[in-house]
């Protein structure tokens, strides 16, 4: 049975950090279903707009996990959805994936207290709202079940490492060299 993980689309979210999930989770046959938070078709920071499989609150079930990119006002947008972070908890709570990258671990997962006592990290600036996390500068950290990544120059190895957490080390392997990594 493939593995099924929602990404959590508001508008003003960061491009990069939500099409190099789509692509290389697709990739590697996990079925990302993209749910719009306020709107069918979140427009991103740069102006890409991307149709949502469904709404934040039409989730499909029996998911394994939840990827939330970045960007500003995107994260900021994500954390003021109820229903987003109620998805977001109850994935958690069941020690199901949480990946949030770029400005979402600051503003989506360290309000909700899922970054506490963790090692995590965001995008450069944001390190100083992370008071209950251990900070490091690593482009990707995973702690548990919870994985957090810098930004949009790391979105690729954010991917694989999520790809990793479901799939294994081999196919996370298969999609980088399939798409030519460093």
């Amino acid at each position: 049975m493939a593995k099924k993980i929602v990404l959590l689309l508001a508008d003003g979210f960061e491009e990069v950090e939500a099409i190099t999930p789509i692509d290389f989770l697709r990739r590697a046959g996990i079925e990302v279903t993209i749910l719009g938070i306020e709107s069918d078709a979140p427009v991103g920071g740069h102006g890409v707009s991307v149709k949502a499989d469904s709404r934040v609150e039409h989730p499909p079930r029996q998911l394994d996990g939840v990827v939330i990119p970045g960007g500003m006002p995107g994260a900021t947008n994500v954390a003021a959805s109820k229903a987003a972070r109620e998805l977001i908890q109850e994935l958690y709570d069941e020690d199901k994936l949480v990946a949030a990258i770029c400005a979402a671990p600051a503003k989506v997962l360290h309000p909700m207290g899922i970054l506490d006592g963790r090692k995590a990290t965001c995008y450069p600036g944001f390190e100083k709202e992370l008071t209950e996390a251990e900070f490091t500068e690593d482009r990707v950290v995973r702690s548990g079940s919870v994985i957090t990544s810098r930004g949009p120059g790391t979105a690729a190895e954010f991917s694989e490492a999520v790809i990793s957490y479901l799939l294994g080390e081999e196919k996370a392997r298969e999609i980088h060299t399939a798409t030519l990594q460093k």
